[in-house]
């Protein structure tokens, strides 16, 4: 219900930070869910950072794979909004080691 309501409110245009908080870790902890395991880290500053993806885990410094985008992409994405390759096309998404390719973990919800 928390996630419905602030879901409304962002595509409203009236989210708060705490809206867009509640959106990106309730769909990082999807994406967990989805595909768990410690090989890649999929961050979203400044509201959230998670493991997934079998493989390789690392214990110390940078992961060996990272994805990094903002907030409202991660919310389209997770959404199916927008799909990889055009989330690639945006610039915005950094990706760097195995793995990164999100495209066939996603949407994690439909419209």
């Amino acid at each position: 219900m928390e996630f419905e309501e602030a879901l409304r409110r962002y595509d409203a245009g009236e989210a708060e930070r705490s809206d867009l908080k509640l959106l990106v870790k309730h769909l990082l902890k999807l994406l967990v869910a989805k595909a768990p395991g410690h090989a890649v880290e999929v961050r979203v500053p400044p509201y959230g950072a998670v493991q997934c993806i079998e493989g390789p885990r690392h214990t110390r410094g940078t992961p060996g794979a990272v994805v990094e985008l903002p907030a409202e992409l991660w919310i389209a994405l997770a959404l199916g909004r927008i799909d990889w390759p055009g989330a690639r096309e945006t610039g915005k998404v950094r990706a760097s080691g195995e793995r990164t390719d999100l495209g066939p973990l996603l949407p994690l919800l439909t419209p």
